[in-house]
């Protein structure tokens, strides 16, 4: 009858417990010492108590050891990849080929071209995919042309107030006012008697030149 093994499980008494890690303890570092003198190999053990207090041994020096340790790991992991890694890298390379030719091939249908293999349905979805497109760059154009106006009446308020503060600086009138008193210098002069012009219309040549056309008696 073969005896099953017995399951490892963590021992409740402290007492036993702490006798049990000093004896295993002691055993694994001279398991590691007679490792590395009777192979000649680089060993290095690491041990915390369940007090944190630590245990090592190294046929070695400790932290060179560890730093080849490192080095190992970061090789392996940068210059040898694994056959899974590889053929993940091949689907996501093949993933990334058709969409990047479903993308080229819409933009083509998007500018006119390869239309010949679509039929009514797909025509129709492009025809909405582009109404689309067009209402959205109609609305920001507007969007664009509101923003410039908007920054010019700005600059034209700037200018303005430049205007004005050299003019008082230069003691003349504002450009506002000047234009101001020119409009109506120009509406009186309009409206002065002096300058109203006869409308009435003549029919025939000057009347200097109606004299000399008439014969003389």
């Amino acid at each position: 009858m073969v005896r099953g093994k017995t399951q490892m499980r963590r021992i409740e008494n402290a007492t036993s417990r702490q006798v049990t890690f000093s004896k295993r303890r002691n055993g694994l570092l001279k398991k590691a010492f007679e490792l590395s003198v009777l192979c000649d190999a680089e060993v290095a053990v690491i041990v915390f108590s369940p007090r944190g207090k630590l245990y090592e041994f190294a046929s070695a020096r400790m932290q060179e050891t560890l730093e080849r340790y490192r080095r190992h790991k970061k090789d392996t992991h940068t210059n040898m990849p694994t056959e899974q890694n590889m053929q993940n890298l091949k689907d996501e390379a093949e993933c990334m080929a058709k969409k990047i030719e479903f993308l080229e091939l819409s933009k083509r249908k998007l500018l006119g071209e390869g239309l010949a293999q679509c039929n009514m349905e797909e025509l129709q979805q492009i025809e909405k995919q582009l109404e689309k497109s067009v209402s959205s760059i109609r609305a920001r154009k507007h969007q664009v042309f509101i923003e410039e106006i908007e920054k010019l009446k700005e600059k034209e308020k700037i200018l303005a107030a430049e205007n004005a503060r050299l003019s008082m600086e230069c003691g003349l009138q504002p450009w506002e006012r000047l234009k101001e008193q020119k409009e109506n210098e120009v509406y009186k002069e309009s409206n002065s008697p002096s300058s109203d012009v006869e409308t009435e219309l003549f029919i025939g040549p000057p009347e200097g030149r109606r004299k000399q056309l008439l014969p003389q008696n």
